[in-house]
């Protein structure tokens, strides 16, 4: 796959979402993230469609004997060569075969609990889609490791900061008593800190970006409107 097709990139990027792609494949997708910013878009809006149907259910610890059944069923039936293809015309194309079986996927974890296949990490990876209170508009994202790196990247240019304000980036883990600011941004342009930055890092923890005065709040903590928020993912 080269990405350099449309069709080519939104599938990868599903697959990426979805923890599909085998570990070399999937280096080479995230070495290619640093730099393509179109193509973090489409990552972006892969999530903003499969985040939300993992959320409809509660994480669950699957039965050991569970994964080798599947497993079972759904290995590949020996294919008879001399059999009719009544349907090749459908299926000529690898690139509709993926975005079918990608589709089908989808509807799975809407339907079931969601299993999540990957590899065992010693770190724990979560994003945050940050949205407009208002209009539900997904403007940034966040994307954080334990023990590396937070990472702000925004998925459009946006309007530019008013004069004499300035925008913060905040966060606030669950149980904490209170924000704590993570810097200013500048607009559409991605901001990185070592996580040590923040009082912590978990599920379901709040980042968000206030305009707040120039130079930063003066009182320590958001004291203007919240442009953007959101609350973290385990992935």
């Amino acid at each position: 796959m080269t990405l350099d097709d449309a069709d080519d990139r939104s599938v990868a990027a599903a697959e990426y979402v979805l923890g599909t792609l085998d570990p070399p494949a999937r280096a080479a997708f995230e070495e290619r993230l640093q730099h393509d910013a179109a193509l973090r878009a489409e990552v972006y809006r892969w999530q903003d469609r499969l985040l939300p149907l993992a959320l409809r259910t509660p994480a669950q610890e699957p039965p050991a004997a569970l994964w080798p059944g599947i497993a079972a069923r759904i290995a590949p039936a020996p294919i008879d060569a001399a059999a009719p293809a009544a349907n090749d015309a459908l299926w000529q194309s690898r690139r509709r075969w993926r975005a079918a079986a990608l589709l089908s996927m989808a509807a799975s974890v809407a339907l079931a609990a969601v299993l999540v296949l990957r590899p065992a990490e010693t770190q724990v990876r979560y994003i945050t889609l940050l949205q407009a209170p208002e209009t539900q508009r997904t403007g940034w994202v966040v994307e954080a490791t334990t023990g590396g790196r937070i990472r702000l990247v925004p998925i459009e240019a946006g309007a530019a900061v008013p004069a004499g304000k300035s925008l913060q980036f905040w966060t606030k883990p669950q149980g904490a008593d209170r924000p704590t600011s993570l810097g200013l941004v500048d607009a559409g342009t991605r901001l990185e800190l070592p996580v040590a930055r923040s009082p912590g890092l978990g599920e379901q923890q709040l980042f968000e970006l206030t305009l707040e005065p120039q130079g930063g709040s003066p009182t320590g903590l958001p004291t203007g409107p919240i442009l953007f928020v959101g609350r973290s993912v385990r992935l």
